[in-house]
């Protein structure tokens, strides 16, 4: 082969290694930039919004709330108590009996004074995605504030607008995490899969009949714990 030739062969694989790196880097570079505008650090900030969703983040072995979502849980119910949401939707996993994620975060919620008829229970957000949603589709949710912390914050706000919801994000960053270098290093490649759910995929979550929150004179929820 002339030496011109594989001069051009490098270049060529040069460019294809180079675009391998870039487009995913690009992807994860679009998606913080386009959701910063949506993401706050202090309730006072945070828009008012009908119903904070509030994301699962796994359980301790005795099933309170695990750390990090415990820290969701107390900033959803700071939220409701200074007047910027009606109602929490706990999201959570619920696969197993002896797993039951909404619940959890249901009750912690009732300990810090949230009152019950305030707060509605999804039991198939297995995933962030499925969280998002569900909370369009299932529960008609067009406004709300998404809690989780500020590595998450990113995926589950662009998942939810994606969806059609009009949602902003409050941190919920109260306490150093033991695990934190490893949930932000994950999240580089969550966002990739998020963009190609949204784009490509399109994978369709656990369904099931309408479960519409209506808010009136009365506040009544439909679809509440059983």
């Amino acid at each position: 082969m002339a030496p011109w030739k594989h001069t051009l062969v490098r270049v060529l694989l040069l460019l294809a290694g180079a675009g391998i790196v870039a487009g995913p880097l690009g992807i994860i570079w679009h998606i913080r930039r386009s959701t910063a505008p949506y993401i706050y650090r202090n309730i006072e900030e945070v828009p008012a919004r009908p119903i904070a969703i509030v994301l699962g983040a796994g359980l301790e072995r005795d099933g309170r709330p695990s750390a990090v979502l415990a820290d969701r849980v107390r900033t959803a119910a700071a939220l409701y108590h200074a007047g910027k949401v009606r109602k929490l939707l706990m999201t959570g996993d619920n696969r197993f009996a002896w797993y039951n994620e909404p619940a959890s975060m249901g009750e912690y919620a009732l300990a810090l004074g949230v009152p019950a008829e305030d707060i509605v229970y999804d039991y198939a957000g297995r995933r962030t995605y499925d969280s998002c949603y569900r909370a369009r589709h299932i529960f008609g949710i067009t406004d709300a504030v998404i809690v989780t912390q500020r590595f998450h914050q990113p995926r589950a706000v662009y998942l939810c607008r994606q969806m059609g919801i009009n949602a902003v994000g409050i941190t919920a960053d109260l306490q150093p995490y033991l695990m934190e270098r490893w949930y932000r290093l994950r999240e580089l490649a969550a966002l990739l899969t998020a963009w190609a759910d949204v784009h490509i995929r399109r994978p369709l979550p656990v369904l099931g009949e309408p479960i519409p929150i209506v808010y009136e004179d009365s506040d009544s929820v439909t679809g509440g714990m059983p």
